[in-house]
């Protein structure tokens, strides 16, 4: 199996690209292939001292900014990283993609240069978040600002088929974002989507407000890209904001750093609990190919726990699943509309 990554996509690239990279081949036995400036990647890997075997290079021309216009990597920058890696990946040369560069460029590209899986109206951008309970999908995490119910339908099949298949979790409870509990809550958008997913034969939990979703309510909870990137923004502030309260007030003086070291163990699995570099990636689902999102500043340990991700994905052909999934609730949902 090869994974393309783009080698200069992130705040660490390449040399934590890299480093991800080579980890990954010893652990998981896949090939990579390394998207770049061939010259640039080769000097680091002979710098880092990074064992080559099963890692290989395609030269590409220059990197895909934050704030270059995502488009562009279609046509003025398709032979930059992540074009290149796209590139490879669309022709069949690679399995999968991974990246941490520019979101908006990644959903582009995942949409428009892989293409869409069949029936599939817009790729979700799929966080994969902790919660008291384990871990649970966010949907849509930012790709689609503006929504329509049956978009949100097909993010929790996706989503479901996700969490389901590389997850390990058995009929994932999915839940709808809403301002509240009750099934007349919410929006035109929240009140169409409700009754979409009654009727989907996904094991449909009902509205589920924010505070809960992190204690563990849900296992897939589907909303718009626009509110869903800013509960998304809100808990990795939070996390922030908790990681540096500990920090301060626990290790912060003589007494409770002697008390810190009693409650070191559950501190550290807290810790790892809601380190997204253990995650390693999110997932573009509805792309036609197997693409992944790292984030911005991961390391080598998130960037080989991303192509973990990829390998798990392709191994089980989850697109394959995904599609034989919407076909099915599609039909579902068509035979209740007309009992109505």
């Amino acid at each position: 199996m090869r994974i393309a990554v783009d080698a200069f996509g992130g705040d660490n690239a390449p040399d934590e690209v890299i480093k991800g990279a080579a980890d990954a081949v010893k652990e998981y036995g896949v090939e990579v292939v390394l998207t770049g400036d061939e010259k640039k990647i080769n000097e680091r890997i002979a710098a880092l001292g990074v064992d080559r075997t099963g890692i290989t290079i395609e030269n590409a021309d220059g990197v895909i900014q934050i704030e270059d216009d995502p488009m562009d990597i279609r046509k003025a920058k398709a032979d930059c990283s992540m074009g290149k890696a796209f590139r490879l990946v669309n022709e069949g040369k690679a399995d999968a993609f991974v990246s941490a560069g520019s979101t908006a460029a990644i959903v582009v590209g995942g949409t428009v240069v892989t293409g869409r899986l069949k029936g599939v109206k817009r790729p979700a951008l799929v966080p994969i978040m902790p919660s008291t309970e384990g871990l649970y999908l966010l949907l849509d995490g930012g790709a689609n600002a503006e929504c329509r119910p049956e978009m949100l339908l097909q993010f929790a099949v996706m989503g479901s088929v996700y969490m389901e298949k590389i997850m390990g979790v058995k009929n994932p409870r999915v839940g709808l974002l809403n301002i509240g509990a009750e099934e007349e809550k919410g929006r035109e958008l929240e009140h169409g989507a409700y009754e979409l997913l009654k009727s989907s034969g996904l094991n449909f939990i009902g509205n589920v407000e924010g505070r809960d979703v992190p204690l563990g309510a849900v296992d897939v909870i589907v909303t718009d890209g626009f509110t869903g990137n800013i509960y998304l923004k809100t808990v990795e502030g939070m996390g922030k904001f908790m990681k540096k309260a500990l920090k301060e007030d626990i290790f912060g003086g003589g007494l409770s750093k002697v008390g810190a070291l009693f409650a070191m163990k559950g501190i550290k699995k807290i810790s790892k609990q809601m380190d997204y570099r253990e995650v390693g990636g999110s997932p573009l689902l509805g792309s036609a190919k197997p693409v992944f999102k790292a984030h911005g500043s991961s390391d080598a340990l998130a960037f080989k726990n991303a192509i973990r991700q990829a390998k798990e994905f392709v191994e089980n052909d989850v697109n394959a699943q995904i599609a034989a999934a919407l076909a099915a609730v599609n039909a579902k949902t068509k035979e209740a509309a007309g009992n109505e």
